[in-house]
């Protein structure tokens, strides 16, 4: 499996690039059995200019609800995570936003996903856009969402 780890906005005033361990927690959880249940973390990663490092992507955690079409990220482990990234790192390591899976292969967002998005990026401290991943089974969703909840398409460099 291989997935494109550069992505772009359409104006390429903001790029994205997804480091090898990110893209290597993105397959482990890639729904690729009948009986796979969705999986899903954090984002977390530096910040340059408009631009993006995504360094890390948290793994579900026990007490994340997973089922075969739903995931529900529950704080346990993942507010952990990204505090000691940011304490360790003085800052540069910050939330950047959500990933989950789909049991598809080209996925896209559905109603809740976006309801969720909104919810999450109207929340930010920053004001800066909140990432989305959707990871299926042959590529990836990606969007910014900003503060208003109208989000941005990202798409590959290829």
């Amino acid at each position: 499996m291989h997935f494109m780890n550069s992505w772009a906005t359409a104006d390429r005033q903001t790029l994205l690039h997804f480091s090898v361990p990110t893209m290597n927690t993105f397959r482990q959880y890639v729904q690729d059995r009948d009986n796979a249940c969705e999986a899903g973390g954090i984002l977390l990663g530096t910040v340059h200019g408009t631009h993006m490092l995504i360094e890390q992507a948290t793994a579900p955690t026990a007490r994340d609800r997973r089922f075969r079409t739903f995931f529900e990220r529950l704080p346990f482990g993942h507010k952990e995570v990204a505090d000691s990234r940011w304490a360790a790192t003085q800052g540069t390591v910050r939330y950047l936003g959500e990933w989950h899976t789909h049991p598809e292969d080209h996925p896209r967002p559905s109603g809740l996903d976006r309801a969720e998005w909104s919810i999450l990026a109207a929340q930010r401290l920053d004001k800066r856009p909140m990432l989305a991943v959707i990871v299926g089974r042959k590529s990836l969703y990606v969007e910014l969402v900003p503060c208003s909840g109208v989000g941005s398409i990202l798409a590959c460099i290829c």
